[in-house]
C-alpha cells in the first residue's frame, strides 16, 4: 500500500511553494522597476508589441472591407451588396431601414449602423456588417462600408464564386423592381443618396413622367427611326469595342419651344429603363468639377443637357474674358466640355446616352455638332397632321373616320405653325370632341390671321421705308437745285456790276 503524506510534510511543501512564489514575484517587480528606469518608453512599447505578436494566437478569419466609393466612382460591389443583403434579413436582426415609393412594387429594406447579417454559400459561413463612421473633414458626411468576414481557407471560393454571385443576384433584383430616377445637382433631397447630396453631387427623385413613344405627337417615320437607332445602340457593345470607340451615343434635339423635346427624353428613358441625369452647365464652375460630376453618373443612363445654346453663354463669357485678358472666374471651357463628351474621360463608363436640346441650332458651336459628340440631329418640328391624329386619339379617343373637322384642321396645320403643346392644350379644354375640335379650328384660324397680319405689316413697313427714302431724296435734290439757282443769281449780279 502506498505511503501517505503526513500533515507536517504537506504544510512544509505549501510553505515552500508560497515562499518560492513570493521570491519570484519580488524578483519580477524588481526587474520591472529596473526596466522602467533603464529602458526607454518607445523601446518598451516595441518589445511588448513583439511579445504580443509571438504569443497571441492568429485569427482563422479574414475580413474584407468594401467601401462605398472607389476613387471618384461608385463601388459596384458595395451597391450590389446593398441590394443583395436586403433579401437576406434574418429574424435576429434588430434594426432596419424601410422605404417605398409610389412606383415600387415592394418595400426597400436597408441595414442600420452596426447590424450583422449571416449568409451561407455552399459550405462557407459568411458574416456581413454595415459600418458608418463620421468623416474627418467638417461637413464631410458619413463614410459607409461593408465588412465581410469568413474563414481564411475559403478566400478563393469567396472571391471567385461568391462575390460574382452577389453581383449577379443584385442585377436580377434591380431588374425585377426597376424604378427610373431623375438626378439633379440642385435636387433638394434624395431618399437614397444622402451621402452623395452632402458631398455636393447628385440627388434624385423618382421619374414619374408618363411619356412613351406611343403617346408622342411625332412623325411616325421619325419615331421609328429613333427607336431603331436606340435598339441598334444597345446591342452593339462588341462592335464598339471592336472599332475602338466608347460605348455611348449623342443626340441633338432642336426645334421651337413646345415641340416635345423634354417629352422625347422621358419617352427614351421609359423605353430603355435608363435613369436621367439632368446637368445644367451654368451650375458647373470648372472643368475639374465637370469631370467629377460626369464620373459620378452610372452606366445605362441618359445625360441630359437642356438648352445648350443658353449654356454656351458661360463659354462666351470665358472667351470674352480671355480676349480682354481678364481672369477666368468660371474655369469651364469648351475644350473641357469636348474632352468629357468625346475625349479620354468619355470612355469612363458604358452604355451611356447624351442628349442635348436647343431652340436655336445655329447658335451652337460647330465643334459640338460633329459626329462623335452629337451623332444624330433630330428636328422637333411644329405639329403635323399625323401628330394631330395621335393627339386626338389620346386626348379625345376619336379618329378621322368619326369627325369631319379633321380635313379642315389638316388644311390649317399645313399652312399654320402650331406646336404639339398648343394643339394639346386646345384639345384639353372640353370633354366633348366636337367642341374641342371646333375650338382648335378657331385657334388655328387666329394664328393664321395673326401670321398674315404680321407679314402684311412687315411688307407695309418696308413700303413706308421705301417711300420715306424717296421723299428724302427728293428733298435733297430740291435743296441742291435751290442752291444751284442761288449760285447762278449771284454770278449774274456780279456780271451786271
Amino acid at each position: 500500500m502506498a505511503a501517505m503524506f503526513s500533515s507536517s510534510e504537506i504544510s512544509k511543501t505549501a510553505s515552500s511553494l508560497l515562499s518560492a512564489y513570493a521570491s519570484f514575484a519580488g524578483s519580477m517587480m524588481l526587474v520591472r522597476s529596473m526596466a522602467n528606469e533603464l529602458i526607454p518608453h518607445q523601446l518598451r512599447s516595441y518589445l511588448y508589441s513583439a511579445f504580443r505578436y509571438f504569443f497571441t494566437p492568429l485569427s482563422p478569419d479574414l475580413t474584407l472591407a468594401i467601401d462605398e466609393r472607389c476613387g471618384m466612382s461608385k463601388n459596384q460591389v458595395y451597391e450590389a451588396a446593398e441590394v443583395y443583403l436586403s433579401t437576406r434579413i434574418s429574424p435576429k436582426t434588430e434594426r432596419l431601414k424601410l422605404s417605398k415609393t409610389r412606383k415600387q412594387k415592394h418595400f426597400t429594406i436597408g441595414l442600420e449602423k452596426g447590424e450583422l447579417i449571416v449568409d451561407g454559400f455552399e459550405d462557407v459561413r459568411l458574416t456581413w456588417r454595415f459600418v458608418c463612421t463620421e468623416g474627418q473633414k467638417p461637413h464631410g458626411g458619413e463614410k459607409k462600408h461593408f465588412e465581410l468576414s469568413f474563414n481564411k481557407k475559403h478566400k478563393d471560393k469567396v472571391l471567385d464564386f461568391y462575390l460574382p454571385y452577389v453581383l449577379h443576384k443584385a442585377e436580377e433584383i434591380k431588374k425585377q423592381d426597376k424604378v427610373i430616377k431623375l438626378y439633379s445637382r440642385q435636387c433638394p433631397f434624395s431618399c437614397e443618396d444622402d451621402n452623395e447630396r452632402r458631398g455636393g453631387s447628385w440627388g434624385s427623385i423618382i421619374l414619374e413622367h408618363p411619356a412613351t413613344f406611343d403617346t408622342l405627337a411625332m412623325d411616325p417615320a421619325l419615331k421609328k427611326m429613333i427607336i431603331d437607332d436606340l435598339e441598334m445602340f444597345l446591342r452593339r457593345k462588341a462592335y464598339y469595342n471592336k472599332v475602338g470607340k466608347a460605348w455611348k451615343r449623342g443626340y441633338l434635339l432642336y426645334g421651337p419651344p413646345g415641340t416635345g423635346k423634354s417629352s422625347l427624353v422621358a419617352a427614351m428613358a421609359n423605353y430603355l429603363k435608363f435613369d436621367i441625369y439632368d446637368l445644367g452647365l451654368t451650375s458647373v464652375r470648372s472643368d475639374a468639377e465637370l469631370r467629377r460630376t460626369l464620373l459620378s453618373t452610372t452606366n445605362r443612363s441618359i445625360l441630359l443637357i437642356e438648352d445648350i445654346d443658353c449654356s454656351s453663354e458661360v463659354l462666351e463669357r470665358q472667351m470674352r474674358n480671355k480676349n480682354k485678358k481678364l481672369p477666368d472666374r468660371t474655369g469651364l471651357t469648351l475644350s473641357g466640355i469636348l474632352n468629357c463628351i468625346d475625349g479620354l474621360w468619355s470612355s469612363c463608363g458604358d452604355e451611356r446616352i447624351i442628349v442635348f436640346t436647343t431652340n436655336y441650332k445655329d447658335r451652337i458651336d460647330p465643334a459640338l455638332l460633329r459626329p462623335g459628340r452629337m451623332d444624330l440631329h433630330i428636328n422637333m418640328s411644329y405639329c403635323t397632321t399625323d401628330g394631330f391624329r395621335l393627339l386626338a386619339s389620346n386626348y379625345l379617343g376619336i379618329s378621322s373616320k368619326h369627325n369631319p373637322s379633321f380635313a379642315e384642321i389638316d388644311s390649317l396645320l399645313n399652312s399654320t405653325e402650331a406646336t404639339p403643346a398648343e394643339v394639346a392644350e386646345e384639345l384639353m379644354k372640353s370633354d366633348d370632341p366636337n367642341i374641342a375640335l371646333q375650338g382648335l379650328v378657331n385657334f388655328l384660324k387666329r394664328k393664321r390671321d395673326e401670321a398674315d397680319n404680321e407679314t402684311e405689316n412687315k411688307a407695309t413697313g418696308c413700303g413706308e421705308v421705301g417711300s420715306s427714302v424717296r421723299r428724302l431724296n427728293a428733298i435733297v435734290s430740291r435743296v441742291k437745285r435751290l442752291k444751284t439757282n442761288v449760285d447762278q443769281r449771284k454770278i449774274m449780279m456780279r456780271k451786271r456790276k
